[in-house]
């Protein structure tokens, strides 16, 4: 069965302080999303999808891209998320300098997309579990969630947002998009959206990392969502983003789709913050040196 790994690589990075998803952390000078993309591979993707800008597709091709197509065989598809797509009816927008978020740059790709597949960020290794079960469940053709313990997931330089997941028997019945999520001195997990004194969040509370599982025909379905989201737009709001957990808890709670939640205890890494950039390499040197990953990914 043909499976596709859709790559969410066209985020500003504001936090981070530059492209972040193009930052150099592997033995071999391997790239964050390298590594998503390889345990994909082994778990039965075969098709590779690429949401970039414009701006880093020479570096992005140069840095990885080329040499994933000549060691896999398979051949790397790019999709742009401009500002220009799909929000015709709305050109007061053109002014607009922030992505409209995770929707819209999926049904950017669209035209990519043939197959059932999985779509995840650019920035966050996930382990090769996460993207084993994906595989299996999208062999069902039914949506899915991969979510992990709110625990593994938090960064201990700053707040993160997290989908925090309502899960019942298996199934999301919610997610609730969670901003400024801190690991707080005394090692308790708090959501400090509305004050540092904010309420508790449990250390195992299942949130989504962006590891969306679908058939291809929620395409069409995206671009309704996001013509609505565009159509409700206050002509000067300029920041709010069309995303895929919000998405997804609003499908759920109408009764209009169910997804079930794959569970995975891989640790989270990633790169939030440029204090996060020493960790994640020393993460990928151990998994390297343990064998969980060959001396290098493509020449090892």
């Amino acid at each position: 069965m043909d499976k596709t790994i859709v790559v969410m690589a066209a985020g500003l990075g504001s936090r981070y302080g530059g492209v972040k998803q193009i930052e150099r952390l592997g033995p071999d000078g391997e790239i964050l999303m390298e590594y998503a993309i390889y345990d994909a591979i082994r778990a039965g993707f075969n098709r590779i999808v690429l949401i970039i800008k414009h701006e880093i597709y020479n570096d992005v091709r140069e840095m990885f891209g080329n040499r994933i197509e000549e060691s896999t065989g398979i051949k790397i598809d790019y999709a742009f998320q401009t500002l220009d797509r799909f929000t015709e009816s709305r050109p007061e927008f053109k002014a607009r300098t922030k992505p409209f978020g995770t929707v819209h740059a999926v049904i950017c790709a669209a035209d990519c997309i043939k197959t059932p597949f999985a779509v995840m960020n650019a920035d966050d290794y996930y382990g090769a579990e996460a993207f084993r079960v994906m595989s299996e469940q999208l062999e069902k053709l039914h949506s899915a969630q991969d979510a992990a313990r709110l625990k593994n997931t938090v960064s201990p330089f700053g707040t993160v947002t997290r989908g925090v997941c309502m899960v019942d028997n298996g199934l999301l019945t919610g997610v609730r998009e969670t901003y400024k999520i801190k690991v707080m001195p005394d090692g308790s997990i708090r959501d400090t959206s509305e004050s540092e004194d904010g309420p508790i969040l449990a250390p195992d509370t299942f949130v989504s990392m962006n590891l969306w599982g679908y058939h291809q025909d929620i395409l069409p379905v995206m671009e309704r969502y996001f013509a609505d989201f565009l159509a409700a737009l206050p002509a000067d709001e300029m920041k709010a983003e069309c995303l895929l957990p919000t998405m997804m808890g609003d499908l759920t709670n109408s009764g209009k789709i169910n997804i079930s939640v794959l569970n995975t205890n891989d640790r989270w890494f990633g790169l939030t913050y440029k204090e996060d950039k020493p960790g994640a390499v020393a993460a990928l040197t151990a998994l390297h040196e343990n064998g969980t990953y060959p001396p290098t990914l493509w020449r090892g």
